[in-house]
This record gives C-alpha cells, sequence and structure tokens, in this order.
C-alpha cells in the first residue's frame, strides 16, 4: 500500500477497548461479557458502551438470555465485523512493513 494514510484506519476499532474485544473475540465463537470484562480489564459501564458502538456497526452480534434469574450476555463477531478486523490488521501490516 503505497503512502499509507491513517485516515483508512478503521475508526470503529481504531479504540483500545474495542480493538481488544475484536481480538478476543477472533479467537472464540463467542464470549460471554464478564469474560471480555476480566480479559479487557475495563469497568461494566465502558465495556457497555464500546461493545454497544460495535453492535451499531455491525461488528458483533449479543445473544442476552437468563441464567437462574440472572442476564448473561454473549457476543460474537459477525461476518462483517471479522472482515473489518482483518482489513484493520492489514493496514497496521502495511505501516510496519512500508519500506523506508
Amino acid at each position: 500500500m503505497p503512502d499509507f494514510d491513517y485516515t483508512q484506519l478503521d475508526d470503529i476499532i481504531h479504540s483500545r477497548i474495542r480493538l481488544a474485544v475484536m481480538t478476543v473475540l477472533v479467537g472464540v465463537e463467542a464470549a460471554e461479557f464478564t469474560f471480555l470484562r476480566d480479559k479487557v480489564g475495563a469497568t461494566d459501564g465502558n465495556l457497555s458502551v464500546h461493545l454497544k458502538k460495535l453492535e451499531d456497526a455491525g461488528y458483533i452480534t449479543v445473544d442476552k438470555r437468563f441464567v437462574d434469574r440472572k442476564p448473561v450476555s454473549s457476543y460474537r463477531l459477525t461476518a462483517k465485523g471479522r472482515r473489518a478486523f482483518e482489513k484493520y490488521v492489514e493496514r497496521l501490516e502495511a505501516i510496519i512493513r512500508k519500506p523506508k
């Protein structure tokens, strides 16, 4: 990719927490909220905001259910989210490998 243009980085993914969430989800079929929270190291409220942004973009889906009367939310990447993540990684690699 000649003359890398940083504005081509996906703004939805380009946040530490959202990038961390996408990185976790790309390696699993699905992950519960508490698992993501613990892996990412975010507060419940902060993680919720970032998950909603990824969901609104169509990058993840959420399945909400109750287990023993407690709400359990499980998240997974969509095909669109997987493609967006792969493209994001490719663009970052282009920065790293760009000849000087």
